[in-house]
């Protein structure tokens, strides 16, 4: 099966079916280039709604994203990000693998077409000129034949008439003779023509035209491979990355099997938990003593002594939730349990505990509310903060400073004087910021164990924090109630804060301690300088009374009596696994 024999005279319609077979490919490059223009769009858009989702930093929305719902969700978007990517892979593939390659090839295509075409009209140029040569060459002999005939009759009629002269007849026969000859070359030019077009139109015929539609039809055949090729080459950029899409989607359902609802639940109290009591019975007031008082000859002191105590929940005196406030005056109408409780909570009192210090109030500048390590760590972070502000500033100020020195130079490019306003500002800048460092490095140095103490400039920083946390104590104790059960409106600041110390300390000494819930080894020595903190020695064993909450420290109990809290990573702990509160390890 050749074109070459089998369409010999079909060289117009092979023309128009090789010219529709390139249309045919640069079609399918175009839908090719919109498949990946409608990926890299999709794509783009998966991003977008990616980047959209994810938490803005600095804000509310990270911190929300300790829980692990919030979590599984952002590793959601991860992995749609990288779900677009594998997206933006196909679109690649596809361009450089079949976009570039066909429309490199359907340049090759057109050259080679316009090539063998170009010799296929060459061929029939040349057999037509052949062809014009015959029958030019046929009709110059069929002239000259026919003057020949002519020329002989009229000789013949020349040499019949007597009246002619001899001469006119010889010279008839002469011109007949010409005439004759003039045939017979035209003859053997024409038999020579036609033998020579016969041999090229065999050629043409027989040679030519099949080689020329041969290449033809090979070029053709070659398209219609490199077509069925690149459609393969479009499967496979898809099936490429199915793998790859697949882990995504089980990235996702990964990220939902993590979700722990008791872990989110925990996360929940270790965020709000305020680290107080519930508050205790509230006890009974006898609006009837006065009247007893009356009646009764005895002294107050008599009257005290006589008084009942009353028992609720089983303990020997009802204990009040700190700092609520009671009514002095026993005439003065009774508070609801609402209004106190609204009262508790708004107060902030001073408690020793590192994590009743996290929560309320404002943040001191020397950030003394938190732990120690917690503290070092927001110290430092201060520091480096202010060291970039710093090398901002002193880079600027060398920029001004080049700047000046180059008007100086030149001062046709500006005034040097107009610079010294900005460069003087620039340094008082820096002199600030490195006051201020100053002041956070000190700091650091006192929680780190470099300094004994805090200097008295420190001390003068930070009082505003430690007015504001006192103040609700004293506060407190105003209207604390007096030891001996009755209300008494005159009291000095001395005895006030007196009562409060006696009857807040009664409270909770009344409490029984935590029990141990296992027992640790200390792996390094700790001063405990801080308050609240306890020191330990290396290779000590202790008892756990309280773990690790998530701020990185543990509290111990040495001996029944000293207890405190240690840096988690000081110490080995083995907890125990039927103590109570104690957490179960796998």
């Amino acid at each position: 099966m050749s074109w070459g024999t089998e369409l010999w005279d079909q060289f117009d319609n092979l023309e128009k079916h090789t010219q529709w077979g390139i249309d045919m490919l640069e079609k399918y490059i175009k839908f090719v280039k919109e498949r990946t223009e409608i990926e890299l769009s999709y794509a783009k858009q998966l991003r977008n709604l990616s980047k959209k989702y994810q938490p803005r930093k600095n804000s509310k929305e990270e911190e929300e994203y300790r829980y692990t719902a919030c979590k599984a969700f952002l590793s959601t978007l991860n992995e749609m990000n990288d779900y677009a990517g594998q997206h933006e892979v196909i679109s690649e593939n596809m361009t450089s693998q079949i976009t570039v390659d066909l429309m490199r090839y359907v340049q090759e295509l057109k050259q080679e077409r316009k090539s063998n075409f170009h010799d296929g009209r060459k061929a029939q140029q040349h057999i037509e000129t052949c062809w014009k040569q015959l029958e030019s060459s046929k009709r110059r002999f069929e002239r000259d034949c026919k003057e020949a005939d002519r020329a002989q009759q009229y000789f013949e009629k020349m040499d019949a008439d007597i009246n002619v002269t001899k001469a006119d007849v010889e010279k008839a026969r002469q011109q007949a003779q010409l005439r004759h000859q003039m045939a017979e070359d035209s003859k053997a030019e024409y038999s020579s023509t036609l033998q020579r077009f016969n041999q090229e139109q065999w050629e043409y015929y027989h040679t030519h035209v099949p080689n020329i539609f041969q290449k033809i039809q090979e070029m053709e055949e070659r398209r219609i491979v490199r077509i069925g090729e690149s459609m393969k080459t479009y499967a496979e950029a898809d099936r490429q990355v199915i793998p790859i899409i697949g882990k995504c989607l089980d990235g996702i359902v990964k990220a939902a099997e993590s979700i722990d609802q008791k872990n989110d639940s925990q996360l929940v109290i270790e965020a709000y938990k305020s680290g107080f009591e519930p508050p205790g019975d509230i006890e009974f007031e006898d609006y009837t003593q006065p009247m007893k008082r009356t009646v009764s000859d005895n002294s107050l002191s008599s009257a005290k002594e006589g008084k009942p105590e009353l028992k609720f929940g089983g303990k020997s005196r009802g204990k009040l939730w700190p700092f609520i406030k009671k009514n002095k005056s026993p005439k003065q109408q009774k508070e609801p349990l609402s209004h106190r409780f609204n009262e508790f909570m708004t107060s902030k009192p001073k408690i020793h505990c590192f994590r009743s210090l996290k929560r309320g109030g404002a943040t001191p500048e020397d950030f003394s509310n938190l732990p120690p390590e917690q503290r070092r760590k927001k110290l430092q972070q201060k520091v480096d903060d202010l060291n970039k502000e710093i090398q901002k500033e002193t880079d600027q100020r060398d920029a001004i400073t080049k700047m000046k020195d180059v008007y100086l130079k030149n001062p046709q490019m500006g005034d040097p004087a107009s610079l010294d306003h900005k460069l003087a500002e620039v340094t008082q800048n820096i002199e600030k910021l490195r006051l201020e460092t100053q002041k956070f490095e000190a700091w650091l140095a006192e929680v780190e164990g470099r300094l004994p103490a805090r200097s008295e400039q420190s001390r003068r920083q930070s009082g505003m924090y430690d007015g504001q946390t006192q103040q609700p104590v004293t506060n407190c104790a105003q209207d604390r109630e007096s030891p001996d059960g009755s209300y008494t409106e005159e009291q000095s600041q001395e005895s006030e804060l007196k009562v409060l110390a006696t009857d807040f300390d009664d409270e909770f000494d009344d409490e029984e301690p935590l029990p141990a819930i296992g027992t640790c080894k200390a792996l390094y020595t700790f001063e405990g300088q801080n308050e609240g903190t306890i020191s330990v020695v290396e290779g000590e064993m202790l008892s756990v009374i309280e773990e690790d909450k998530g701020d990185g420290w543990t509290r111990i109990r040495r001996n029944e009596d000293e207890e405190g809290y240690v840096p988690t990573s000081y110490v080995e702990v083995y907890l125990d696994k039927n103590a109570k509160g104690a957490k179960t390890y796998i």
